[in-house]
């Protein structure tokens, strides 16, 4: 199996999980991660169940590309992000329920949990509202994404980013997470939330959270 054609599956893949993780239905969300000169993102309106390799569309940067496949009409968002963000590999797009609740109050996620700092800040933006697939949104999405890696879309739903399409998808679980946290608590009033020091320190445990390539753990020894 060549690279190209795994990363096509990867893709695939992740687009099943997001439904069958419970943070999308149908074929509302849409994937993309970079690759050669541009990069693959999922077809429109294709059932994900029915998606083959040679249905996801390689695209370049000016947003052309080859064959009669039709890319996500959210193309411009992702390519858009990709094409600014040479730390972000990977665009998880998705309708997951609470976090689309938020979006739809035109509210930011506060931090009123640490795992908020996955997404880069002490917040999670709301960009404003656009019609989907215009480079009004993509320019607002590019906006609410300065500093962190995921954001809701007013009256629409969630952007996660990350450097690979698994860290993306797992970033997308976590800010459906946080919306619901959010909503329970609303009917008790504005939660108390973390400071931004007290997230600055999250955010700095992070970088030796979990499991660590080599060269991570030899300059973790080396500090400790």
């Amino acid at each position: 199996m060549t690279e190209d054609t795994a990363l096509r599956r990867e893709l695939i893949e992740a687009c099943r999980s997001m439904n069958s993780l419970g943070i999308n239905r149908g074929t509302a969300g849409n994937i993309s991660v970079r690759h050669g000169d541009g990069l693959l993102i999922s077809p429109t309106g294709i059932p994900y169940d029915r998606l083959e390799p040679g249905h996801v569309v390689a695209m370049r940067w000016d947003g052309s590309f080859d064959g009669d496949v039709l890319p996500s009409s959210e193309w411009r968002f992702h390519r858009d992000i990709l094409r600014a963000r040479p730390d972000l590999n990977a665009v998880v797009h998705t309708h997951s329920t609470h976090a689309t609740a938020v979006s739809i109050l035109g509210r930011d996620i506060p931090a009123i949990h640490y795992a908020i700092a996955a997404a880069g800040g002490p917040s999670i933006r709301c960009a404003p509202y656009a019609i989907f697939g215009s480079q009004a949104l993509a320019d607002a999405v590019l906006t609410a994404l300065e500093g962190r890696r995921a954001c809701l879309m007013a009256h629409h739903g969630v952007i996660a980013a990350h450097g690979s399409i698994a860290q993306a998808l797992a970033l997308a679980v976590t800010v459906e997470s946080l919306a619901q946290q959010y909503l329970l608590c609303l009917p008790l009033g504005e939660p108390p939330r973390l400071s931004d020091p007290e997230i600055a320190e999250v955010l700095e445990k992070f970088k030796t959270y979990g499991q660590q390539a080599k060269p991570a753990l030899d300059r973790l020894r080396e500090a400790s």
